[in-house]
């Protein structure tokens, strides 16, 4: 554990149920997540693991339970204050990259460092280095590829050290090599900086590097 780790305190998802209309998504979710430990989540097609990670995230809402992070329950907080907590502590790999199109890969990578009012244009370039698109930043998302997209996406999430990490299909775009490539980014961020990740997969090679696989039913999760 680093120095930062201390600092950093864990995920708690406590008896969590998500409906839309009569039918229940997911109900009596419990899980924790420690600082500087990788749970991979699986489950059936459906089953609302994407659903379960946006809700974690705070950009979806649940309907019983709680959710706490760093003494924070975010069921408390507004909409504006889910906003400004998410920007300050999490990073989210999209399944769908949610790269801006006007803006150069490098400007992609710093868009959270610099919605902290931060300017660190070495982390950018270290973590485009790590994802293997060194010498790419100047180029514009619509020049590079899928799997060179979501390499921009993960490299975002993870350029201002967040203590939330969460990762929703993050090598499904991507050949078994990069896959692996990527996945060793994401454990050493995870352990370096004493971060909670949480990773949504149907990749068993991915689901194998973390510490804990949860498989979230309708009916909770069972370990």
């Amino acid at each position: 554990m680093t120095a930062s780790a201390p600092e950093r305190s864990a995920l708690r998802v406590a008896h969590l149920a998500k409906h839309y209309g009569d039918a229940t998504v997911f109900a009596n979710v419990d899980f924790e997540v420690a600082p500087g430990e990788f749970v991979a989540i699986v489950g059936d097609s459906g089953v609302g693991k994407s659903t379960l990670l946006n809700c974690l995230a705070g950009l979806d809402h649940w309907d019983h339970g709680h959710i706490t992070h760093g003494g924070v329950d975010l069921g408390t907080l507004d909409d504006t204050a889910r906003a400004l907590w998410r920007r300050s502590h999490v990073g989210f790999v999209f399944q769908a990259f949610h790269v801006l199109p006007h803006l150069d890969v490098a400007q992609n990578v710093a868009l959270p460092l610099m919605l902290l009012g931060q300017s660190a244009p070495a982390r950018v370039e270290q973590m485009l280095h790590a994802v293997g698109l060194a010498g790419l930043g100047a180029r514009l998302p619509q020049q590079l590829s899928g799997g060179q997209l979501q390499r921009v996406a993960i490299a975002r999430a993870l350029v201002h050290r967040p203590a939330l990490l969460l990762a929703d299909e993050p090598t499904g775009n991507l050949d078994p090599t990069t896959a692996a490539r990527i996945m060793d980014v994401l454990v050493a961020q995870t352990r370096e900086h004493g971060a909670s990740l949480v990773l949504v997969t149907h990749s068993e090679a991915a689901a194998a590097r973390a510490d804990r696989v949860l498989h979230l039913q309708a009916d909770g999760i069972r370990r």
